[in-house]
């Protein structure tokens, strides 16, 4: 045998087993879904810190009870008020105002704001968040307000939360949120230091993740920074990872950020609790990770913090606050728990 062709052995037989599938191939002579454009995928958050509102509704809390000698529970407290929350803008006409506000608070501390962006019309289709713009025209207006505050700037965009999964789920008559999500995304992202994610919901509603993710691309997702999921509910992080990664997969090995505030414990069993829905208020919750872009998983840009632990998700129980509203007793007891 020649020496030219021992030489040429080796890379014939890396190419045929390249041919058959084998070496990084999920068995169908296809690379791995995503995963090689995931570990080569640069984090947009890596390194960064999340913006803490010294003024945040928590952190008052405890210094008005440390004058009122209950110095134990705001010690708890500020398990909660120590920690970076996401801002909601939720449809003022001055929105830019506050966008501004927000933003510039963080660059001056070195941190970086996280903004949820939560006005599209017909909002939580017409469930216990209700609300939203008076129209397609209004929600145009208004995405463009929250640019305007930007100013190029960098922060983070959560793009409305639930409106995508409640589409997929069967919410009636809102075939136009893909094109407003659209847009949505396309406007925030003309803003130089935007960083968006698009919601997906959670693991426990929309079981079918090759579907969420077609309603993902409809909705321009591959336009956005990548996704999020978890916002506002319970579920482990295992599971949203599990979840999100397949959700990624689908999408060519897009990132996502995964709400952790209140999931320490997971959900509740069953779909009810106290004659409440099971996602409302539960009893017995947990804060969970806290705040990072450190997560250790290559598909996951950060852990979030984008419910606010304590606010209540709605008037569900008799005597339970409004969805958005600080709840004191119910922060307290997430807090003890934790």
């Amino acid at each position: 045998m020649s020496e030219m062709a021992r030489r040429l052995i080796p890379a014939v037989l890396v190419a045929a087993l390249a041919l058959a599938g084998c070496g990084g191939s999920d068995g169908g002579g296809r690379p791995e879904a995503g995963r090689g454009a995931a570990n080569q995928r640069p984090n947009p958050l890596a390194g960064r810190t999340f913006y803490v509102d010294p003024a945040n509704p928590a952190s008052q809390l405890a210094a008005a009870w440390d004058q009122q000698n209950r110095a134990t529970d705001a010690r708890e407290l500020r398990k909660i008020g120590d920690r970076s929350v996401a801002h909601w803008l939720l449809g003022d006409p001055s929105e830019a105002v506050a966008v501004d506000t927000v933003v510039t608070a963080a660059a001056a501390q070195g941190q970086l704001a996280v903004l949820v962006a939560y006005n599209i019309p017909n909002r939580d289709c017409g469930s216990f968040s209700a609300g939203g713009a008076a129209s397609p025209d209004a929600y145009r207006a208004w995405v463009r307000t929250i640019v305007a505050g930007l100013k190029g700037r960098p922060a983070v965009v959560i793009v409305e939360p639930d409106a995508l999964a409640d589409v997929v789920d069967g919410c009636s008559g809102q075939e136009s949120r893909y094109g407003l999500l659209t847009d949505a995304v396309t406007m925030l992202k003309s803003s130089p230091g935007a960083i968006v994610y698009l919601d997906a919901g959670h693991p426990d509603w929309v079981g079918d993740t090759r579907r969420l993710a077609n309603a993902l691309k409809r909705a321009g997702v591959e336009k956005a920074d990548g996704f999020s999921l978890n916002v506002s509910n319970f579920v482990s992080t295992a599971d949203n990872v599990a979840y999100g990664t397949r959700v990624s997969d689908a999408l060519g090995g897009r990132g996502f950020v995964v709400d952790t505030s209140r999931n320490g414990a997971g959900p509740v069993s069953g779909t009810e609790v106290d004659g409440g829905p099971a996602w409302c208020n539960p009893p017995g919750r947990r804060l969970g990770q806290a705040p990072t872009s450190d997560t250790g998983e290559p598909r996951v840009d950060a852990f979030l913090w984008v419910k606010r632990p304590g606010e209540s998700d709605g008037a569900c129980r008799p005597g339970e606050p409004e969805a958005g509203r600080w709840w004191p007793e119910y922060a307290l007891d997430i807090a003890k728990r934790s």
